[in-house]
Order: structure tokens, then C-alpha cells, then sequence
């Protein structure tokens, strides 16, 4: 029974580990920005905005800096809550 409950924590801790991975990696910033360009795009395009693609950037560049700076702010964050 101990060794259930063992197992459990350590495949419930491994889950926890993947899911924080993902929400640092390369791999979902780069995914999230593509798919968010595409989305952009094509809103653009029916409304027939000129220059779709280059205004379809506008919401990718906001997306790259939030993420560039939460790290930053993040730090901030804890050195304030600790004292």
C-alpha cells in the first residue's frame, strides 16, 4: 500500500515536471506564435487589410516581449513576496 502511494506521488511529480516544462519551452512560445501569425493573417486578409502580413507580426511581437519580461517579472515577484 506504501509503495502505491509512493508510486502514485512520483508519477503525479513527473506530470507536474512535464506540464511546467512545457509552459517554458521553445517549443510551445514558437508554436504559440506561429499559430497566433496565422490566425492573424487571415483575419486580415477577409477584412482586406493591406499589408496582412506584415500587421499580422503586431500580435506575435506582443506575444514574444509578454514573454521575454515575465521571467524578469516573475523574479521581482518573489523577491517581494518573500520579505
Amino acid at each position: 500500500m506504501l509503495d502505491q502511494e509512493l508510486q502514485a506521488i512520483k508519477e503525479r511529480n513527473r506530470r507536474v515536471e512535464l506540464d511546467k516544462a512545457w509552459e517554458t519551452s521553445w517549443t510551445r512560445g514558437i508554436s504559440i506564435s506561429v499559430l497566433t501569425y496565422i490566425v492573424a493573417l487571415i483575419w486580415l486578409i477577409m477584412i482586406h487589410e493591406p499589408k496582412a502580413e506584415l500587421k499580422a507580426l503586431v500580435p506575435v511581437a506582443g506575444f514574444v516581449l509578454s514573454t521575454l519580461s515575465l521571467p524578469a517579472l516573475k523574479k521581482l515577484w518573489i523577491k517581494k513576496m518573500k520579505n
